[in-house]
């Protein structure tokens, strides 16, 4: 199940609504941009105000990496361009099947690209790879998989639970407090900026995001 944002002022369309994903919604681009970084894939509405949905797409695109996929009716498709900044469109009437498949390919996309980058942080999945300011980081294989995985969910808050099961594997019996042994070593090697991964009390951690970065610097 994937976390989705409906943009529209409009109710969600009834192939969106009988999928079992999270369905938020937001009525307008800027409210939009605030809860993108928490969504999975955002889904805007361009059944009727094709201008207002060309915006929309362009400063959703600009202010974030969450993917968009561009809901529109058949009559509208002679006008789309690379310029509107969606990542996947649809034409309104299609199937839900279809739909849940768009948005699936879509939220697996955005969890697991080969190179991310926050600040000065970045990690290559397909080089194993992790530098800090340009210089190489010496990561074990835990903490490279830990760090890659806060950083693909900036934003986000994940319990320990959450990441055991997702960096060590369901079949790791050690416990949940190994996560705060590998997170403090991994801060240790972040070093000034050991303060992108936040602890939330009680609950995890969760990395901070691009836009977090940005106003910070």
């Amino acid at each position: 199940m994937s976390a989705v944002l409906f943009v529209s002022a409009s109710e969600p369309p009834d192939e969106l609504r009988l999928l079992s994903h999270q369905v938020s919604q937001a009525a307008s681009a800027s409210k939009a941009l605030l809860e993108a970084e928490n969504s999975d894939v955002v889904v805007v509405d361009a059944r009727t105000d094709l201008a207002g949905a060309r915006s929309t797409c362009q400063t959703l695109s600009r202010g974030g990496n969450t993917p968009i996929l561009l809901l529109v009716a058949v009559s509208g498709l002679a006008v789309l361009s690379p310029e509107w900044g969606f990542t996947d469109f649809m034409a309104v009437g299609a199937e839900p099947a279809e739909l849940d498949a768009r948005l699936r390919i879509l939220a697996r996309a955005a969890v697991d690209p080969d190179v991310l980058v926050i600040g000065p942080i970045r990690v290559d999945g397909a080089a194993y790879s992790a530098s800090l300011d340009g210089a190489p980081l010496d990561l074990t294989y835990t903490e490279f998989e830990l760090l890659r995985y806060l950083m693909q969910h900036p934003g986000r808050v994940l319990s320990r639970e959450t990441l055991v099961s997702q960096v060590w594997g369901y079949d790791y019996y050690g416990g949940t407090r190994t996560v705060d042994v590998h997170v403090r070593r991994l801060r240790a090697k972040l070093g000034q900026y050991d303060h992108y991964i936040g602890t939330v009390r009680n609950v995890g951690y969760r990395f901070a995001s691009a836009r977090e970065v940005n106003r910070a610097g």
